[in-house]
């Protein structure tokens, strides 16, 4: 009973240390995609926007202070973050799926995909405003022509 049991006991603690061993080479994947796809650059865009804002909230705390935060949090955040959206990712992309992703944006035209999404996106916003615009005026004339 005893060999049993401690048989058991050894297989949880060795399945229980895989999972963490596949979780931890799970966020490393995630980690690396962040940085090849240029989502960790604009994580640190946001992250010195932020700074920006606060700056201008609490004009009382000296540069140095800000720039102390901006420093650490610019270190900590992304590790953090990939913390709180691995299993997010995990839900619907596998590691093989990520390492996928990652060769795609290893690639020539991958790098310039990453290097365009800022812009593609600031740009996609803007249309899609428009976009919205018109429909709107659509909208509010389609209804002026019922009665409301």
């Amino acid at each position: 009973m005893k060999k049993i049991i401690c048989t058991l006991f050894l297989a949880l603690a060795f399945s229980v240390s895989s999972f963490a061993q596949v979780d931890k080479e799970y966020k490393s994947s995630l980690k690396k995609l962040f940085e090849v796809s240029g989502t960790e650059e604009a994580y640190k865009a946001a992250i010195k926007q932020m700074i920006v804002m606060f700056k201008a909230q609490k004009t009382e705390v000296p540069a140095t202070i800000w720039d102390e935060f901006e420093q650490e949090f610019l270190k900590t955040s992304l590790d953090e973050l990939v913390e709180m959206l691995a299993p997010v990712y995990k839900k619907y992309m596998t590691k093989e799926d990520l390492g996928q992703i990652i060769q795609f944006y290893d690639s020539p035209v991958g790098k310039k995909y990453a290097q365009s999404t800022p812009l593609i996106t600031q740009e996609s916003m803007e249309v899609g405003q428009a976009w919205g615009a018109k429909i709107g005026e659509s909208f509010a004339e389609k209804l002026k022509k019922k009665g409301y």
